[in-house]
């Protein structure tokens, strides 16, 4: 499948973020209202308390599980680029060169831009952004992937600025038998990514690809 905007999120990551903390937040105000009304010996209102949580805990997992089901493998082209949406989607990822080299090694050209467009014009225009840990994967048609032996260029924790980019050279080592390869750029998941609606890194969600 291929997207004219390809991201890491097929929800609307504000409102993924909101929702998490909302999520979250409500949880645990709900569960100590429950033990309180209980030991207040207000057993009606702690029961329909955890009722509340219940129903809301069940929709939240419904809503978690449901965009995870209706995600879909995605393959962006070469040239094209993915975007990561943490609350706004400001940093494009793109492969802008790709080659095989005699030792059976492959080096690949990663670009990593920040996209001036996507910025509020209340930002600042020299405002630094960090971006998160990355994993980068090359996978195969079998599924089988392989991590970078070498990184060179520019680490890709480097800060940017709107409006510009910069290119991290990883080579990896792949058997001469492996085809239908693809490169797989996503945060490097972290408990709070697998209860995020819609994120990639969540439960059971497919993930966007780059072509070589």
């Amino acid at each position: 499948m291929h997207s004219a905007f390809a991201s890491n999120m097929n929800f609307p990551a504000p409102l993924a973020v909101l929702g998490f903390l909302a999520a979250a937040i409500g949880l645990v105000v709900g569960l100590a209202a429950t033990f309180i009304f209980w030991f207040a010996r207000k057993p009606k209102v702690a029961r329909m308390t955890a009722l509340i949580v219940s129903v809301g805990l069940v929709l939240y997992l419904a809503l978690l599980v449901g965009f995870s089901a209706a995600s879909h493998a995605t393959t962006v082209s070469r040239g094209h680029e993915k975007y990561f949406c943490e609350v706004d989607c400001h940093l494009a990822y793109s492969i802008v060169d790709a080659k095989a080299q005699p030792d059976g090694h492959y080096v690949i050209t990663l670009r990593t831009r920040f996209d001036e467009k996507t910025t509020s014009p209340n930002r600042p225009k020299d405002a630094p952004l960090t971006p998160s840990p990355r994993e980068v994967r090359l996978v195969d048609s079998t599924g089988i992937d392989y991590a970078p032996t070498a990184i060179e260029g520019t680490p890709l924790l480097t800060p940017l600025i709107p409006a510009t980019s910069y290119t991290t050279q990883l080579e990896f080592a792949i058997p001469k038998d492996a085809t239908g390869l693809y490169l797989l750029i996503n945060t490097t998941p972290a408990w709070p990514d697998h209860l995020v609606i819609g994120d990639e890194n969540s439960w059971f969600h497919k993930k966007t690809y780059l072509a070589l």
